[in-house]
């Protein structure tokens, strides 16, 4: 009969697994009482569709857009179906044609590139820092290539890069900066709103964000033209005079006819449920922070994990948290993500050969220059993340950590068998 080891034989004890997390990482914050109360209304009612034949009837998709530009500090926001839908629209109020070039970030998600694909642009990627924002000198490189053209600036999860410095390179070289805003509703750079930097700014309202109607997106800008432009191409109908954040109508007039109907536009149940939202944002956002700073103060005591440095100038929300796993092959980033998973924290890794879920490989975007981006693949081959929702408790906290520490141990166990391929050298990045 088999015995277990005694002590001093040598045998190396293993710890016993942290209790699981007990919490699931990927829900979504809960609407509010009045946004549902609002929503069975407008169940009731049939009127889901933002626009009426009779201009009386009230509407929550101008409300909404009336108050996110206030709340920004901006004279128009214009409501759409998504952030991409956004994005898509202020590339091509900005005059983005077939073949244009569209800089942007090599580290963001695939919605970003599929934007400017669809305005017709040419992705043009610029190289990502160990601090995960954009590069500047590959930034002012790409600039000088392509003076004028449009930059679409991701703050890739809540990452936001000095945005004076961009500014000072955009007015250097003529560059129109759209800023991509999916994950940084709330954040701002040296007190200054993140979307407000630039001629747009794009908002995502998509379940996992800092505001949820499950789908949905704004436009935000100061530029009459723009949002002329953003409201007939949405889809308007010629009912733009329904929209209460809008330029004055005689400057929609020379342009009607010229802007096509793209059908981007927010329904009015995902307005209802987002309107009691937005006065609760800033109480999010600190509780957002509270809980990124306790889990980021845990992490930093385990062996091996290493967080990204953030500006101080930066006021970050924390929705996510990233942090580096430097000294692990792939094959252990893979079992420490398993390890992690099985017990409940469900990590995403950046640097997987494929992109899966809420992950993106500039790699992976074959319609994209071929570019190779030795900095951003290196940032990015060991980059892990971790979504924060409001749901996390102290315990739970104290778990994540734990668990990551486990995951961690059980990852150096794995034997790396051979080098880490060379991401630069993916045969779907040569030149056709």
């Amino acid at each position: 009969m088999d015995r277990p080891p005694s002590p001093g034989s040598g045998a190396t004890a293993q710890a016993a697994p942290p209790e699981p997390l007990g919490l699931d990482l990927a829900t979504s914050e809960p609407i509010p009482p009045e946004g549902i109360e609002a929503a069975v209304a407008l169940m009731r009612s049939g009127a889901l569709f933002r626009y009426a034949e009779s201009s009386g009837q009230p509407s929550h998709v101008a409300e909404w857009e009336t108050e996110f530009a206030a709340y920004l500090g901006r004279r128009y926001a214009v409501a759409t179906s998504s952030c991409g839908a956004a994005m898509f629209l202020a590339l091509h109020c900005l005059g983005v044609r077939p073949g244009d070039p569209v800089l942007m970030n090599s580290w963001t998600l695939a919605p970003v590139p599929g934007a400017v694909v669809h305005a017709g642009g040419r992705p043009v990627l610029v190289e990502t820092t160990p601090d995960l924002t954009v590069d500047l000198g590959s930034l002012r490189a790409r600039a000088a290539e392509h003076p004028g053209a449009v930059l679409l600036l991701s703050h890739m999860r809540g990452h936001v890069a000095d945005l004076g410095a961009v500014r000072e390179v955009a007015d250097e070289f003529g560059l129109r900066l759209v800023e991509d805003c999916a994950h940084s509703l709330g954040g701002s750079w040296d007190g200054r709103p993140t979307g407000t930097f630039g001629v747009a700014g794009c908002f995502s309202t998509q379940g996992y964000k800092h505001l949820n109607s499950g789908e949905g997106g704004v436009l935000v800008t100061d530029d009459d033209e723009v949002a002329a432009r953003a409201v007939l191409a949405s889809g308007s109908y010629r009912l733009h005079g329904q929209h209460h954040s809008r330029p004055d109508l005689s400057v929609f007039e020379p342009l009607l006819g010229e802007e096509p109907n793209h059908s981007m536009r927010m329904s009015a149940l995902a307005a209802a449920v987002l309107r009691p939202q937005l006065p609760l944002l800033d109480e999010r956002v600190v509780r957002w922070r509270a809980l990124y700073d306790a889990v980021a103060a845990g992490l930093c005591g385990v062996d091996g994990v290493r967080l990204t440095v953030r500006d101080p100038r930066e006021h970050f929300v924390g929705s996510s948290l990233q942090f580096f796993v430097d000294d692990l092959a792939p094959e252990q980033v893979e079992e420490l993500c398993r390890t992690a998973g099985a017990l409940g924290v469900h990590l995403k890794w950046f640097g997987a050969p494929e992109p899966s879920g809420f992950t993106a490989s500039y790699r992976s975007w074959l319609y994209a220059e071929p570019e190779p981006l030795p900095h951003t693949d290196r940032v990015v081959s060991r980059l892990v993340d971790v979504r924060i929702p409001l749901a996390l408790t102290d315990e739970h906290v104290e778990r994540l950590v734990a668990i990551v520490g486990h995951a961690m141990d059980r990852a150096r166990r794995v034997t790396a068998p051979s080098p880490a391929p060379d991401p630069t050298s993916d045969p779907r990045r040569q030149p056709r």
